[in-house]
């Protein structure tokens, strides 16, 4: 609780449900983020296996598909569920916002709810369709799945790139909002690094994620063929993101630095304005005495990150009015340096797997490695976790960056510590039933694989060679 009371530190004079209400968003938005990442890209992981089954008749690929498809499912309901309680909350904790922009911004969360509708039909006919339709069939069938789960959330990222860049309308001398472009409000300057950031960290995410829970069994002793396409399958999908999300990463730094100067001054800690920035690791911002205490200071690097040389003038939190900077700046800084630490930790670890692989063509030996590649999936989401507290956090005060602040956004309405209270005991019993679910699951696979394969039939059923099918006739 003491956390999510730092992510929404009140400000003078505030409304009496900003707290709470910032809180229960907070909460329900880091609970929702955990499944965000499992949705977008385990269908691509689990049609790869998909395909190897196939076209390899590798019983063994067909197994981990059919399992990764399952848990696709289970995480996909979930998520569906906890983003269908967001879309409320932004009505009810923010009639504010939706009822003076909802005309503007409505339509990406239109298209969410088509895209969640698609994936549901999809992900269903895909699941029961293993023992029911011919291989390939069922294959393509499961295809369109990754591509409608980025449809989806194209749609979500729209809406956030919106509130940090808001376009596509006109305010007028009254206050109305007039001139709506859905257009110009859905393709916003934030949407295109905006997008790719959280699509390579969902990859990541993902592909880290599935191999840590193989690499598990690895080091418990199962080294079986099983386990090594579990491992090998996700990382390789992770050590091809990865990289790619360095480059995304910069260009949304960049962005931010163009677009939202007052986050980007939080995120860095810059306090004073001017060029010869340093990128400062960590360290404590004082808001009272406008400077940082402690932390790791590289000289010009910031100015260098942020326009691609050491001269490049970066604005200061000083020549900020005090209520228009973000109201934390060490949580929004602190943020952001764990998730470009947990990047750059990862990057190291990708390294590492692609010279061990191409050196043995094999899961690495080092117990070193399989212990880092074991946690590896707990810290890409705390990087992601943290990556959303630098994007909300950092917009502070704004909900509508520049436009409206959040507290004049929130309900007026009492009882929202009673909803709040009620989402957190809720969201404690899905996430654990969520658990005990994939747990149950895990064991019911394991006593499976005691099972001679012949006896279970595992995918879709495999095609009929010419010869037996002659000597069934």
């Amino acid at each position: 609780m003491s956390g999510l009371r730092m992510l929404a530190e009140p400000i003078l004079a505030e409304p009496a449900q900003l707290l709470p209400a910032r809180q229960q968003m907070a909460f329900t938005l880091m609970f929702h983020i955990i499944f965000v990442p499992i949705g977008v890209a385990l269908p691509a992981l689990m049609l790869i296996a998909n395909y190897k089954g196939l076209r390899g008749n590798d019983t063994v690929a067909l197994k981990l598909a059919r399992r990764w498809s399952h848990v696709a499912a289970l995480t996909f309901a979930v998520g569906a569920a906890s983003g269908t309680v967001l879309s409320f909350e932004m009505g009810l904790l923010w009639p504010g916002l939706t009822g003076r922009f909802g005309e503007v911004f409505g339509i990406p969360f239109a298209m969410e709810g088509v895209a969640f509708f698609l994936e549901a039909i999809l992900m269903a006919v895909y699941v029961y369709g293993w023992r029911r339709l011919r291989p390939w069939t069922h294959f393509w069938l499961g295809l369109p799945i990754p591509f409608v789960a980025l449809a989806g959330t194209f749609s979500i990222i729209s809406a956030n790139a919106w509130m940090n860049t808001p376009a596509g309308f006109t305010v007028a001398a009254d206050g109305s909002i007039t001139d709506i472009d859905p257009g110009a409000a859905i393709l916003t300057d934030a949407l295109p690094y905006e997008l790719s950031h959280f699509v390579l960290a969902a990859y990541m995410a993902a592909g880290f994620t599935v191999a840590s829970v193989y690499v598990v069994g690895w080091l418990r002793g199962r080294r079986d063929r099983y386990h090594r396409l579990g491992i090998l399958i996700p990382l390789t999908v992770a050590a091809i993101a990865t990289p790619l999300q360095l480059g995304a990463g910069d260009l949304a730094a960049v962005g931010v630095f163009q677009d939202q100067p007052a986050k980007f001054a939080a995120m860095e800690v810059v306090t004073e304005p001017g060029s010869h920035q340093p990128e400062i690791l960590f360290g404590r911002y004082d808001s009272e005495t406008n400077t940082v205490r402690g932390g790791i200071r590289i000289p010009g690097l910031n100015s260098w990150l942020a326009g691609g040389s050491t001269d490049t003038y970066v604005p200061g939190l000083s020549e900020m009015p005090p209520d228009e900077r973000p109201s934390n700046v060490n949580i929004v800084h602190w943020a952001f340096d764990v998730m470009v630490g947990i990047g750059t930790v990862l990057l190291l670890l990708v390294v590492w797997f692609v010279i061990a692989y191409w050196r043995r063509r094999d899961v690495p030996h080092s117990r070193l490695f399989l212990w880092a590649a074991a946690g590896s999936g707990v810290l890409t989401y705390v990087a992601v976790e943290a990556g959303w507290i630098v994007t909300e956090v950092g917009r502070q005060p704004w909900v509508v960056y520049g436009h409206l602040r959040t507290e004049d956004a929130v309900t007026q309405a009492d009882g929202v510590w009673v909803s709040f209270t009620v989402i957190v005991v809720l969201y404690t019993l899905v996430g654990a039933a969520t658990v005990a679910t994939l747990r149950a699951m895990s064991r019911r696979w394991r006593r499976d694989d005691e099972t001679p394969d012949d006896a279970v039939p595992y995918g879709p059923r495999p095609a009929v060679a010419p010869e037996d099918e002659a000597a069934a006739r």
